[in-house]
């Protein structure tokens, strides 16, 4: 098989987070907001940003925390979905995760330097 290439590149100086079934960077640490997130099958993250990622259709869903409309997001490489991103929240509280990201953490190792 030949080698995977990746959209982007995160420097191996950062900690980041790779997709757990292909290993394509999906964020650095430093972009993460909070660990205390729940997806569809399990904990996840919340990111201000991520890489090599692609993005559905928007869709309205009724979560947790009230009715957002999201699109789910995938590995560009593997095709995994692995969360959503949430393009508008319909409660003022919840404007915050407006443009963040969802990974959930079963789609996701850490790598470069966390020991």
């Amino acid at each position: 098989l030949p080698p995977r290439t990746f959209h982007s590149y995160l420097p191996r100086s950062h900690r980041t987070y790779s997709c757990v079934h292909c290993r394509a960077h999906l964020a650095r640490h430093e972009e993460l907001i909070s660990k205390s997130f729940q997806g569809s099958h399990g904990r996840a993250y919340l990111f201000n940003s991520v890489v090599n990622v692609g993005c559905g259709p928007a869709e309205q869903r009724l979560l947790l925390t009230g009715l957002h409309s999201v699109a789910d997001i995938f590995c560009q490489s593997c095709k995994t979905t692995l969360g959503w991103k949430y393009e508008q929240a319909f409660e003022s509280s919840q404007k915050y995760k407006e443009g963040k990201f969802i990974i959930e953490m079963s789609h996701m190792v850490k790598e470069n330097g966390w020991d």
